[in-house]
């Protein structure tokens, strides 16, 4: 067995465990940042603690309770937030070799902040990128806007969600391209890949089995990153 992460994780995407903030939003809640996914599914399964993710789509507003052994998944256009009751911890599976956490997210900032992409490039912006170590203010304060803009959508029905939507977009255009790139080479890959094993099999040919590794990684290579709902222990996504 190859310590090493050579080979993407099934399907090509990404995991990461998480540690849910632990401090209180605006609204007296305690727990993550309000945040959308453009084109990437992501997933929860529920390891210690306890509380809820909320979310809103245009089916409306919901709240999910989430205990050890729960798994949750929603689909990209789902605003979401994690509620910490306690010692909420998480492991988080990501479409396209951890994209969601790469890029494909965008806050739910007030408007105005929105419709200026260097007014957004600041509110989002963490000391170090987020790395392990980093002012974790910083990280409660985008929360507390995002929070604040998650609020007003949720008053605000299906015209605001669609003209967050729209206005989410429009920030991450310039972005596609490099995440286009990302899935060619994780999750479409894989699917590829599995295509021609398919092909094969059809044909009796064994040629692929005679080329299978195992891979492991002993542990995160980032332990306490700041990422958008907590502290998040990291390990690498190839693709």
């Amino acid at each position: 067995m190859s310590d090493r992460f050579a080979a993407p994780l099934p399907g090509g995407i990404g995991v990461s465990r998480l540690r849910v903030y632990d401090t209180v939003a605006p609204d007296g809640l305690v727990g993550g940042t309000p945040h959308v996914h453009l084109c990437c599914t992501e997933g929860y399964v529920v390891t210690d603690g306890e509380g809820a993710v909320q979310t809103l789509t245009t089916a409306g507003f919901r709240e999910t309770p989430l205990r050890p052994g729960a798994v949750v998944w929603f689909e990209p256009g789902t605003v979401h937030r994690l509620v910490n009751g306690g010692g909420l911890t998480i492991v988080v599976l990501m479409q396209n070799s951890g994209l969601p956490e790469a890029g494909d997210a965008v806050l739910t900032f007030p408007p105005d902040v929105l419709a200026d992409p260097a007014a957004y490039a600041a509110a989002v912006v963490l000391p170090a990128g987020g790395a392990p170590g980093a002012d974790v203010g910083a990280a409660y304060r985008r929360r507390d806007l995002a929070v604040t803009g998650f609020q007003a959508l949720r008053s605000g029905g299906p015209v605001a969600l669609a003209a967050f939507h729209a206005a989410a977009i429009a920030l991450r255009q310039p972005l596609v391209a490099r995440w286009r790139q990302r899935w060619e080479t994780g999750a479409g890959r894989a699917a590829a890949d599995t295509g021609v094993q398919l092909d094969a099999l059809d044909r009796g040919d064994p040629g692929h089995l005679s080329e299978a590794g195992v891979y492991a990684v002993s542990e995160p290579v980032e332990r306490g990153r700041l990422g958008m709902c907590g502290l998040l222990d990291t390990y690498p996504a190839n693709g």
